[in-house]
């Protein structure tokens, strides 16, 4: 009976599970719900004081991490991360790219070409990159489960946010593409996540007028995210919109 509880409560024991963006938000509440699974959290942030607070609240939750202070704009630092995993880990069972930056919110002919770059570096080439370094450990694990941070944005041309909304489309292609190609050839799942408006700080850079109480708490969506990386979830190429609690199914390829 005790074997049955556990393996329900912490069906993520002994897996490795790495966030990006795990300092605050969405990434942290994520981190948090792997660590209360079971999972051993690889946390990714830039603020290495943050990195260490979200440690002592894993910690707490039962669950250990291993923390890696880097700016998603540090290709090299990608790269390496990888090779870094394999040497300790052997292997890596999910993969959840938060990290984003909502970028300029201005006209398209009036962004300045470092805001666009940075807005394109952070949200869609490394999540590439990750995907490059991270997709053979992935493959090695018995259940491994890719989930990419995607936004409503993607599917909307809103004025002034063009910078955000071509980055966040990119990922979702990106993300299809992925996992098409692994498909037929691993056990690996690669997914979205659409999480609508929610109480985060850069909903709140967005949206100042807005009250931030009547919107989700990140902990909410965390749930979601949590459910799309189980071994037990077996779709792929899907995205999953929190707001209407649906997968929405994609064109199949041809």
């Amino acid at each position: 009976m005790s074997d049955i509880s556990a393996a329900e409560t912490r069906p993520l024991a002994g897996r490795i599970a790495l966030v990006t963006g795990a300092t605050r938000g969405i990434g942290r509440a994520t981190a948090l719900a792997l660590a209360e699974a079971g999972a051993h959290v690889v946390a990714v942030g830039r603020t290495a004081g943050a990195l260490e607070e979200l440690d002592d609240a894993i910690v707490k939750a039962g669950s250990t991490a291993t923390l890696v202070p880097l700016d998603m704009k540090d290709g090299a630092g990608i790269d390496r991360l990888g090779g870094a995993l394999f040497e300790r880990f052997g292997k890596l069972d999910v993969f959840v790219g938060n990290a984003g930056v909502l970028g300029p919110i201005t006209p398209l002919a009036q962004v300045e070409p470092n805001e666009w770059d940075d807005a394109i570096a952070v949200n869609l080439t490394a999540n590439w990159r990750l995907i490059r370094s991270l997709d053979p450990l992935l493959r090695l694990s018995t259940a491994g489960r890719a989930v990419l941070v995607s936004s409503g944005a993607a599917h909307k041309a809103r004025a002034f946010w063009g910078a955000y909304s071509v980055s966040k489309a990119a990922v979702e292609v990106l993300a299809r593409t992925w996992a098409t190609e692994v498909m037929n050839i691993s056990s690996l799942k690669v997914n979205l996540i659409n999480p609508g408006p929610i109480r985060t700080r850069m909903r709140a850079k967005a949206f100042p007028s807005e009250d931030p109480e009547t919107l989700p708490a990140p902990e909410e969506v965390a749930a979601a995210i949590l459910s799309l990386c189980l071994p037990s979830f077996e779709e792929t190429g899907k995205l999953y919109d929190f707001p209407s609690r649906g997968l929405k199914e994609f064109p199949v390829p041809v």
